[in-house]
């Protein structure tokens, strides 16, 4: 399982001792210094089944300050991944790419029924 996580998101601390709590093995990777590849992004969005605006960090400061949330509906899907893959601030953090499940976001209870 790969744990996508920004260390300094307290989001992604509490996603982490969840995952440890449960003791789940995962490999970690620090999103800013290793942002995820536009074809990483593709393949992920296309297993989720998820709406592509959910792999969007809606609340974050560089999405807020790029005015995306007029510019997106604008956009084609290939380019909307591609600004995703240029900065990992645009991406929803924590990211899980397992074999059950793609999942943005740290939500407990869909983790429970997605990974257990």
């Amino acid at each position: 399982m790969l744990f996508i996580e920004y260390p300094k998101c307290s989001t992604c601390q509490k996603a982490k001792k969840w995952l440890d709590d449960n003791q789940f093995e995962y490999e970690s990777r620090h999103i800013k210094e290793e942002n995820p590849t536009f074809d990483e992004l593709k393949e992920w969005y296309h297993q989720s089944g998820m709406p592509l605006k959910k792999f969007f960090n809606t609340s974050g400061l560089l999405y807020k300050s790029m005015g995306l949330k007029d510019k997106l509906p604008d956009m084609s899907e290939d380019e909307q991944l591609r600004l995703l893959a240029t900065d990992g601030m645009l991406v929803k953090r924590p990211i899980i790419v397992s074999d059950q499940a793609i999942l943005t976001g740290f939500r407990p209870k869909e983790w429970e029924e997605k990974l257990k």
